[in-house]
């Protein structure tokens, strides 16, 4: 099984996208408090439709109890990188750190022990960063095609 940790998200449609996309691909989704909402948040529901109950989600208190969790290695996306998410050989039980929406990891964050190497994602020149769900499902999706698509159809 694949992981994807949000720490501190902020924006409830993304988490509720990320939520879908749980439930879509068999992943994992760590969500590292604070959050920017309530999990009974109407956006957070909406962005998820109906997949909440078909999802496996886990709310942490902090970023070294999520990570705890995670059998494999960690990868932590931010535009502060050289390696690109396509240049890694994904393995099973891996994990693929996110940060907040409006500022990414905190240093500490991208630094972790735990963290195997930092990634980024292509983009063109100028441009800041892509959304967290959508860069969620670009790196997840990638991850899962390597290993064959377990328990896809």
């Amino acid at each position: 099984m694949l992981h994807v940790v949000f720490w501190e998200p902020e924006i409830p449609g993304n988490t509720g996208a990320a939520i879908r996309l749980s439930a879509c691909t068999g992943s994992m989704l760590h969500l590292v408090r604070p959050l920017g909402f309530d999990m009974d948040d109407t956006k957070l529901r909406r962005a998820g439709l109906d997949y909440h109950d078909l999802a496996h989600v886990t709310v942490h208190d902090c970023l070294d109890e999520a990570l705890d969790r995670i059998p494999g290695r960690v990868w932590a996306l931010t535009g502060h990188a050289s390696t690109m998410y396509s240049d890694v050989s994904y393995a099973d039980g891996d994990g693929l750190l996110f940060g907040r929406e409006s500022v990414g990891l905190s240093k500490e964050a991208m630094h972790h022990p735990r963290v195997e190497d930092r990634l980024r994602i292509h983009m063109v020149e100028g441009v800041r960063s892509l959304n967290l769900a959508n860069s969620a499902s670009i790196v997840l999706y990638e991850a899962w095609r390597q290993l064959g698509f377990p328990g896809g159809r």
